[in-house]
């Protein structure tokens, strides 16, 4: 692809409001929207705020809405947009405007401190850990998230009601949810802690209803939907209306009453 000359819509503005401004703007080959909105920072809008870091996919950090889907601006290319289409660029709008193509993503760092970390089996000291390989494997997977936060901007359930916020995590932290719950050594019902449970109640797990539109938009490939929010919903539905654990739970609770 040689170098033309594209059109360019970014939004413009902060908590106040604001508006999509029109660019041209050169496009070289190999080249990526990161990229362009960069030329664009340099050559016609000094002011114009972007949040980037790694450029290489890996640090989530230039999160955006690319003709309306969530992407990272630094690995969407420039090649898959026809020559003769304009490319519209807007902030994440799941979250609010802090200027130009910048998102106050707080609500995330909210929501992952709303979630108990690993609980280490007692008796066990560092290097004394034995799991099967299958079953490092399978929570692995949910290791690769670079926390671009694009599943929660898409999710709409976050997306088009802001009051689902208070009750609901996201789906990027039911799947941390989901990778402690399924990790054989977490230790967190010994101390009390019903992962599943506390999925419905706290973390709002019932709100989702596997639309797989946040795996859709995952860079890294994540299976969201499939390997983590559908066997936890199906773990947690399991312990909530299995009759075995609905009558332990009655013995136990006669037992402490006598």
């Amino acid at each position: 692809m040689s170098g033309y000359q594209a059109r360019f819509k970014v939004w413009r503005g902060d908590v106040d409001g604001g508006g999509l401004e029109d660019y041209r703007v050169e496009v070289n080959e190999g080249e990526v929207v990161l990229d362009v909105i960069h030329r664009i920072q340099a050559t016609q809008a000094p002011d114009l705020a972007v949040r980037w870091n790694c450029k290489a996919g890996k640090c989530g950090s230039c999160s955006a809405e690319v003709n309306g889907r969530p992407r990272l601006m630094c690995m969407t290319r420039m090649s898959v947009f026809d020559r003769a289409e304009t490319v519209t660029v807007t902030p994440l709008r799941a979250f609010p405007v802090v200027r130009d193509l910048v998102t106050d993503v707080g609500f995330n760092y909210r929501k992952a401190r709303e979630v108990p970390a690993f609980v280490p089996p007692a008796g066990l000291g560092p290097g004394e850990y034995r799991m099967m390989q299958e079953d490092v494997d399978r929570p692995q997977e949910f290791r690769k998230c670079i926390e671009c936060f694009l599943c929660q901007d898409t999710c709409h359930v976050v997306r088009d009601h802001e009051e689902n916020k208070t009750a609901f995590a996201g789906p990027r932290f039911l799947m941390r949810v989901a990778e402690l719950d399924m990790h054989p050594l977490d230790a967190a019902a010994d101390t009390g802690l019903d992962r599943e449970r506390a999925a419905q109640e706290v973390h709002g797990l019932g709100y989702c209803n596997i639309t797989k539109c946040c795996t859709e938009v995952c860079p890294e490939g994540i299976k969201i939907t499939d390997n983590a929010l559908i066997p936890l919903k199906e773990r947690a539905v399991d312990r909530k209306y299995d009759p075995l654990v609905w009558l332990g739970s009655k013995i136990r609770r006669r037992g402490a009453g006598g």
